[in-house]
């Protein structure tokens, strides 16, 4: 069995990101339903909101399922509550310390998952007492490192270093994606940009509709000063980048990206003047699916990759 579907219960090693804006109790209930790994992502929601979308993802699913939360969440203990309260069993952190709450959730029998961007945060992170990793590569989309490390870099070297479980995110979207990042090392990959683009995804559909225009080179990554976000090129990347040339201050920035970008973006579907936070592998992503189809397709591709690499050897 897999380290990965042994740790969380579940059939395929293949995990369904936490995103903002988009992950809700429908996209994370259709996944777990599916053989993967369902999360909540909590970073966009209020207390009583995440409340109420775990009450209904346990109503829709009996398989295992988790919350995301980055631990730099203003209201994280409300939301720590609600996570204890409901027996939720996976919790994915992020952006902080993975030492503020491992340990008192570890307590509670949770399972603890870290997503780090580097060696460096890995080994910390193990330190800490997590029972997985997630490495994220530089092509991700939303919120990523500032090392700008690539996930065919960022996973072997890794896994050179780790003796816990390793999950492998960014660039991620197909059968055969997932193959090679397990090859790399991983024992699971995460989606979040495939995922995005599904039919269960709590994303305005403009949005939806803009990741499948979306083609290479059209995504960028910027305001490193701030925290580094991937985004698709539009009206707002346009003024950020224009506003660069300036050599603005940290507050000139601040001041330029306001409040509620990301949800004009891709929860109300202001494709100008939004947010709209995807990855580089939108460029291979060309339809919107159920959830369920998503997983199904990426499980027969890499069971048909994994045969046609078997067939190389034919070059001895």
């Amino acid at each position: 069995m897999n380290k990965i579907t042994q740790l969380f219960d579940i059939k395929y090693p293949l995990i369904q990101g936490g995103m903002i804006w988009n992950s809700g109790w429908r996209l994370a209930s259709a996944v777990s339903n599916s053989g993967g790994l369902g999360l909540i992502g909590a970073a966009s929601m209020y207390p009583e909101v995440l409340k109420e979308h775990v009450i209904k993802c346990k109503k829709a699913t009996d398989k295992p399922f988790g919350v995301n939360i980055p631990l730099l969440y203003p209201n994280i203990e409300e939301h720590m509550k609600t996570i204890v309260d409901h027996k939720i069993p996976i919790v994915f952190t992020s952006a902080g310390n993975p030492k503020l709450w491992t340990q008192e959730l570890k307590k509670h029998h949770i399972k603890v998952v870290h997503v780090v961007s580097s060696v460096k945060f890995a080994l910390k992170s193990q330190e800490a007492g997590v029972d997985a990793v997630v490495a994220e590569g530089f092509e991700a989309g939303g919120h990523n490192g500032r090392e700008e490390t690539t996930t065919f870099t960022l996973i072997p070297m890794v896994k050179e270093k780790i003796k816990i479980p390793l999950i492998a995110a960014g660039g991620i979207a197909t059968g055969r994606g997932m193959l090679a990042a397990m090859i790399l090392g991983a024992d699971a990959v995460q989606l979040g940009s495939r995922f995005a683009a599904s039919e269960e995804s709590s994303a305005h559909r403009l949005f939806k509709q803009a990741i499948i225009d979306t083609q290479e080179g059209d995504t960028a990554l910027t305001l490193k000063e701030l925290a580094p976000v991937r985004l698709i090129k539009n009206k707002f990347y346009n003024e950020v980048a224009a506003l660069y040339q300036t050599g603005p201050t940290k507050e000139q920035l601040i001041e330029l990206l306001g409040r509620a970008r990301a949800k004009r973006g891709m929860f109300e579907g202001d494709l100008e003047d939004g947010e709209l936070e995807i990855g580089q592998i939108s460029g291979l992503i060309n339809e919107i699916q159920p959830a369920g189809k998503i997983v199904s397709n990426m499980i027969k591709e890499f069971l048909r990759a994994k045969e046609e690499l078997v067939n190389l050897n034919d070059w001895k």
